[in-house]
C-alpha cells in the first residue's frame, strides 16, 4: 500500500499539465459544495473551501491538480482500496509529507464545517478523530458514526422533499440549511442545533416509490451521467440515486447494465 500511495503521488506530482480543482470537478454535490462558500459568508463566517480527495488528499479549492481518477468506494473500477482499512492507510499515506494540511491543523485555526459521506468518513476516520480533540468548533453533516469533539449530522433522505437536489448532493445541501439558522458566527450553538431540528423534523417525508420503469438505453445513459457527475460513486449508490429519482430497475439487471458500462468506459 506505501508504495503504491508513493508512485501515486508521485505520477501526480509529476504530471505536465495541471488544472485547478474548482475546472477537475462537475456534477451537482461540487455545485452545492462550492455554494456553502456563499452561505457561510452570509451567516457571518470567513469561509475557505477544501476538498478531501481521494487522490490528492486534503487540498484547498484553488490548489493544482491533473485530471484523475479515484475513489474510496470499493466496488469501483478506480477505488483505490479494497476495505475500510486499506481506505485508511490509503489516505495516511496520501497526508504524509512537509507542508500538508490535516483536519486537526484546520480545527485549530476557527470553526469546521465537513461534508462526507460514508466511505470518506470512514478513510478520514484517525484525522476526524484528530480534529474532535483540538476543534473548537467542528460539525460533520453525513459520516458514518459519532466522533467525540464533531457534532454530527446524519444524512436523512426525507428532506430531499424540501432540499431537492440528487441523492449525492443532500449532504451539502443539509450543510447549507443548516448555516441558515447559525446566529453570531456560531456553528453549533444549542439555538442553532435545536432550530435546525425543528426544521428537518417537520419538513423531513418519507419518500413514494411509484416508480417509472426504463429501458436498458436509458439507464445506461444515466449511469453515465452520474459517473461523470460524482466519479467516485459507487454502483449501490447510483441504483438508490435512480430510485430516489422516481424510476425503477431491478437489482440484478441495473448491476449488469453497470459493468457493462464500466467495460466500455
Amino acid at each position: 500500500m506505501k508504495e503504491r500511495s508513493a508512485l501515486w503521488k508521485e505520477r501526480v506530482e509529476n504530471a505536465a499539465r495541471t488544472h485547478s480543482l474548482t475546472e477537475l470537478y462537475r456534477g451537482d454535490h461540487w455545485t452545492q459544495s462550492r455554494r456553502l462558500t456563499a452561505a457561510a459568508a452570509t451567516a457571518g463566517f470567513d469561509a475557505r473551501l477544501w476538498v478531501a480527495s481521494a487522490g490528492l488528499g486534503l487540498q484547498p479549492v484553488s490548489a493544482m491538480a491533473p485530471s484523475y481518477a479515484a475513489t474510496f468506494s470499493t466496488r469501483h473500477a478506480d477505488s483505490v482500496a479494497s476495505s475500510a482499512a486499506d481506505s485508511g492507510q490509503w489516505w495516511r499515506h496520501l497526508q504524509e509529507g512537509v507542508g500538508r494540511a490535516t483536519l486537526q491543523g484546520l480545527g485549530q485555526g476557527g470553526p469546521v464545517l465537513l461534508v462526507l459521506s460514508e466511505v470518506y468518513a470512514k478513510a478520514m476516520e484517525a484525522e476526524l478523530r484528530a480534529l474532535g480533540e483540538v476543534a473548537s468548533e467542528a460539525l460533520m453533516v453525513g459520516g458514518v458514526e459519532e466522533i467525540p469533539g464533531i457534532q454530527r449530522v446524519a444524512s436523512d433522505a426525507g428532506l430531499r422533499h424540501a432540499l431537492g437536489g440528487t441523492l449525492t448532493s443532500l449532504n451539502a445541501r443539509m450543510a447549507a440549511s443548516w448555516l441558515q439558522y447559525c446566529e453570531h458566527r456560531r456553528l453549533t450553538s444549542p439555538t442553532t442545533n435545536d432550530s435546525w431540528r425543528k426544521w428537518a423534523a417537520s419538513a423531513s417525508k418519507p419518500e413514494q416509490h411509484n416508480r417509472e420503469p426504463m429501458s436498458d438505453e436509458e439507464v445506461i445513459t444515466f449511469i453515465k451521467e452520474q459517473i461523470a457527475c460524482s466519479p467516485g460513486i459507487s454502483r449501490t449508490r447510483l441504483l438508490r440515486a435512480l430510485r430516489d429519482s422516481g424510476r425503477a430497475c431491478e437489482q440484478s439487471r441495473f448491476a449488469g447494465l453497470f459493468i457493462r458500462t464500466m467495460g466500455e468506459q
